[in-house]
């Protein structure tokens, strides 16, 4: 079980799409083996906006500042 970043809701892993940041981004990891501190989010644009406003992914992935999610967004809205 994980928590989505966005709504808080448990849910299995199969159920999310696993994000890391790389670079000042957070990037989505198909594969699931990105290096690096994981968040997990529903593959719902809902789910990202709720951890945008909440400033969820700097504190889940522990790292210093806003971080760009264009390349999320972009996966999102394809699916």
């Amino acid at each position: 079980m994980r928590t989505c970043v966005g709504c808080r809701a448990k849910a299995a892993k199969t159920e999310l799409l696993r994000v890391v940041a790389v670079e000042g981004a957070v990037v989505p990891d198909l594969r699931g083996r990105s290096p690096g501190r994981g968040a997990h989010l529903h593959v719902d644009p809902g789910c990202l906006a709720l951890a945008e406003k909440r400033r969820a992914f700097p504190r889940a992935l522990r790292v210093d500042g806003p971080l760009e999610t264009t390349a999320v967004r972009a996966l999102l809205e394809s699916s």
